[in-house]
């Protein structure tokens, strides 16, 4: 990595991937790097469940009505756990841990995507935690935040344009509405 400013420019959802395997070291960098992320009070109260099975993935990948549907191409999947019994902010501590991953993913030159499962639901209306509770075996006190899919990406996306970021969305001190000034 140059520098993390350059990374956070960089870094793109990739829902298209190639079919090159994934350094098995590297995907070990990956978790690493969310095992590290922090957590309110220490309480590590995540888990990941890394899939790598093709028939798997396709599963994984019906898993919400819309938006899930690019696991099925992707190499590598990551589904992130909460303990909702261990901690209130599972949630927000499960978020930090892959976004963790999501730039340690792209600092080694991989492509990745989030797909949201926490409040997303199946055309009939079943919580797409239980489609993956069901497939994966987890047990009840963990819910699924996200399922990250990964691989190298068979897109180039440019980098974020700088003359997009909406920096009237920026208060300092207090909040103001620059129309009423």
């Amino acid at each position: 990595m140059e520098n993390f400013k350059d990374l956070v420019q960089k870094r793109r959802s990739i829902r298209k991937f190639t079919d090159q395997d994934i350094n098995p070291e590297d995907l070990q960098i990956i978790i690493r790097a969310g095992l590290m992320s922090p957590t309110s009070k220490s309480t590590r109260g995540w888990h990941f469940i890394v899939v790598d099975d093709k028939d798997m993935l396709e599963k994984l990948s019906l898993c919400r009505s819309m938006g899930s549907q690019f696991l099925a191409e992707a190499k590598c999947a990551i589904v992130v756990l909460g303990d909702n019994q261990l901690t209130d902010v599972w949630c927000e501590d499960a978020s930090i841990a892959a976004v963790t991953m999501q730039y340690q993913i792209a600092d080694l030159g991989l492509g990745s995507c989030w797909c949201q499962i926490r409040n997303r639901f199946m055309e009939n209306g079943e919580p797409s935690d239980n489609v993956l509770r069901y497939l994966l075996h987890y047990p009840d006190n963990l819910s699924a935040e996200c399922v990250i899919g990964l691989g190298y990406p068979a897109i180039e996306r440019k980098p974020q344009n700088e003359d997009g970021l909406k920096w009237e969305n920026v208060h300092i001190g207090l909040y103001s509405d620059s129309e009423e000034n």
